[in-house]
Order: C-alpha cells, then sequence, then structure tokens
C-alpha cells in the first residue's frame, strides 16, 4: 500500500485490516509524532520506507521480491503545486506500475479525484495521465474518485464558534458536494479488491444525499451552535485579481508561480461542484453522483463541536 500516512491511506489501511488482508505499507521516513502513532494503532501492519521517486528503493525496499496480489495507492502530492503533482501523483505511480507489471501483480487500486473530469488544473493533468496509463496497464484496475471531503469542508467550525462570519464565494450557493467520510470511503476502496463489479471501472462516488451547498453548511453550523446566522460573501473576482497579479509576478519571481497556482486551485473549488459532471449537459448531476456509506457532514459537525473530538484539520483549517 502506499499514501498510508494520509488522512484516507489510514482509513483504507483499517478497512484493509478489519477484512483480514496482509498489508505491507510503503511511506517516507518520518519522525513526527504522527507517523508514530500511526505505527502504535496499526501494529498489524508492516511499514517499509524509502522513496517512491526512486526505482531502486521501491523494488528493494519497498517489495524486496516479495509476491502481491494487488497494490492499493491513497498517494498524492502534498501541495498541488505543478512539481509535486507531476512527481507524486504521475511519476512516482508510473515507476511502480511499472514495476509490479514484471512482478505478477494482478491488480491496482487507485484513490484519484473526481474534480478531473474537468481538468483545469496541473494535478488534474498528472492525475489524468497516470490514469490512463493504468486503464491501459492490462492490470485489473479500479480508479476511485471521491467527491469532497469531511475535513475539506470543516475549517469554519472555529470561526463561526467565535462568532465571526462563515465565509461563502459569491452567493453561497455557486457549488455543492455529497461529502464522504474518511471511514466509509476507505471501506469502499478496501471493498474494491473483492468486488468484480468494481474491476476495469471508473468510480465517482459520494456519501449519502442530499448535495449541500456552502450556504447549507454554514447555516446548520449557526443553528448547532445556537448563534445567529452571519455570512460574508466573497466575490469570485477577487480570487481573479489574486491569480493575475501572481501570474504576472511570477514572471519575474519564480517562487510566486506556485502561489498563482495555489490560487487557482482556490478558485476551482470555489466555483465548481464535486458532484459527477453529465457529459450531455456540463452540468453536475447529484443525481448521478453513486452514494456510499452512512456518515454525514452535519453529524461530523456534532462530533467535533460536541464531543470535543481532537481532529486534525491541517491545511483545512485555513479560515480562522
Amino acid at each position: 500500500m502506499l499514501g498510508a500516512s494520509g488522512t484516507i491511506g489510514q482509513a483504507t489501511l483499517r478497512a484493509l485490516l478489519h477484512e483480514g488482508h496482509e498489508v505491507i505499507c510503503f511511506m517516507r521516513k518520518e519522525t513526527s509524532p504522527a507517523h508514530a502513532q500511526i505505527r502504535h494503532d496499526l501494529q498489524d501492519c508492516t511499514f517499509r520506507y524509502g522513496s517512491v521517486l526512486d526505482e531502486d528503493s521501491i523494488s528493494q525496499e519497498g517489495f524486496q521480491g516479495e509476491h502481491f496480489d494487488v497494490v492499493v495507492s491513497c498517494m498524492a502530492s502534498r501541495t498541488g503545486s505543478p512539481k509535486d503533482a507531476w512527481d507524486i501523483d504521475f511519476k512516482a505511480h508510473s515507476k511502480v506500475l511499472a514495476l509490479v507489471k514484471t512482478m505478477g501483480v494482478k491488480q491496482f487500486i487507485l484513490l484519484s479525484a473526481i474534480c478531473v473530469q474537468k481538468p483545469l488544473l496541473e494535478f488534474q493533468y498528472a492525475k489524468l495521465a497516470f490514469e490512463k496509463l493504468l486503464i491501459e496497464s492490462g492490470l485489473i484496475y479500479s480508479i476511485v474518485r471521491p467527491t469532497a471531503f469531511f475535513k475539506s469542508l470543516s475549517g469554519q467550525i472555529e470561526r463561526v464558534k467565535k462568532g465571526k462570519a462563515f465565509l461563502v464565494f459569491g452567493n453561497g450557493v455557486l457549488t455543492s458536494c455529497k461529502p464522504i467520510s474518511d471511514a466509509n470511503l476507505g471501506t469502499f476502496i478496501a471493498n474494491c479488491i473483492q468486488d468484480e463489479s468494481r474491476h476495469h471501472k471508473i468510480l465517482p462516488i459520494g456519501g449519502p444525499g442530499p448535495a449541500i451547498t456552502p450556504m447549507q453548511q454554514g447555516q446548520y453550523l449557526f443553528t448547532l451552535l445556537n448563534k445567529p446566522p452571519k455570512f460574508k460573501h466573497v466575490p469570485v473576482g477577487l480570487l481573479d485579481v489574486i491569480i493575475l497579479t501572481l501570474s504576472a509576478l511570477g514572471k519575474l519571481i519564480p517562487s510566486l508561480r506556485d502561489k498563482c497556482e495555489l490560487a487557482k486551485i482556490g478558485r476551482y473549488y470555489a466555483t465548481e461542484s464535486m458532484l459527477v459532471l453529465n457529459t450531455k449537459t456540463q452540468v453536475y448531476d447529484p443525481l448521478l453522483t453513486p452514494e456510499f456509506g452512512q456518515d454525514s457532514l452535519f453529524d461530523f459537525y456534532k462530533k467535533m463541536i460536541f464531543n470535543r473530538e481532537a481532529i486534525d484539520l491541517k491545511d483545512h483549517a485555513v479560515f480562522k
């Protein structure tokens, strides 16, 4: 397994172990408390360390000449910057795929993203480039494209608790999604091994509906916290100005190019729904977006607020 240290990777690893699979995780050597906690919590798994960008490391430190039936990858670039995306989402995966094709591995399960169906960003093109290689590889493949994650929609809880306004882009209903929980997605990915109906398929997947907008998310939080609704509407045009400025400055200052790409990513998620895109109408359609699991975003909000669960939002805790 690749990408076991990430949020979805951990959930998938737990699901694989729960189903009785023997799992070998190949990951970067890190000494952070989070990595130590993963190793402590998941002692039924074997951890091996090396570089996913080095073919010799993948072969010698990862596979170690052993036979594997399936490769599961929840690995993804951490920043979404062009270099990081092409290095991880495409090059690292390509190196692994080239190796497994020579080693008798029969099946490859890939965690991708639903946003690649309308690509405008470098990380999306990198993901699609590898998806194409995987589809053409001859292996049994399952490409899982989830909708939004709970964590990505929870970054404003602390703002609202402090009495601040809930930020929305435009009118707050530009986008909608069917978010899926980590645990439900992990189970869905793990089930791809045995479920032949998911083989040789691209699998968009969301959580239980209906689709919800940012405005509805904010309204629910205010109700939950018994606070009067207070919204701040951010014009999408503001993001356009930022992108144009960073793009111009990036020609003179290379370090600003990645910031420009990050701004583009922010604009994308502010204006594009995380639902299946109807290819005929070019409209995002909640009815075409499959659902899986029972966990709801609003139940997740309740746990974070009333159970005081210690959930690390990491980069999603950007709205303070």
